[in-house]
């Protein structure tokens, strides 16, 4: 049998503090989390390879409504992390283009790519 009292209206204002303040520990959490990831070479080369296969940087369109639906699933996560990105840490994302593109110019050249 249940506890719950409709009319106990201190209890549910409480138990909504509770939830929104474990709602905003979590949001804080996943926010440090990618700029601690960004802060780093490596960590941008692993976000930028999460960016790269969820597909954020080309078209999604197939014949296929179902491999469409699914390619936008990602994508639309990808860009939620790119979102992200731009709004906590702007300043890291060209810092990431920039190494991209020396990384792959320096994998094609032939030369050895020290990371």
């Amino acid at each position: 049998m249940s506890n719950y009292d409709p009319t106990d209206i201190r209890s549910q204002e409480r138990a909504k503090a509770d939830t929104d303040l474990r709602n905003k520990l979590a949001k804080d959490t996943e926010e440090a989390d990618l700029k601690w990831l960004m802060g780093s070479k490596r960590g941008r080369r692993i976000v930028w390879r999460f960016l790269d296969r969820a597909g954020v940087f080309r078209l999604s369109f197939n014949t296929n409504s179902m491999t469409m639906a699914f390619n936008e699933g990602n994508r639309n996560e990808g860009l939620r992390i790119l979102a992200q990105i731009h709004t906590l840490c702007p300043e890291l994302y060209p810092v990431m283009v920039k190494e991209q593109i020396h990384d792959n110019r320096n994998a094609d050249d032939g030369s050895r790519n020290d990371h």
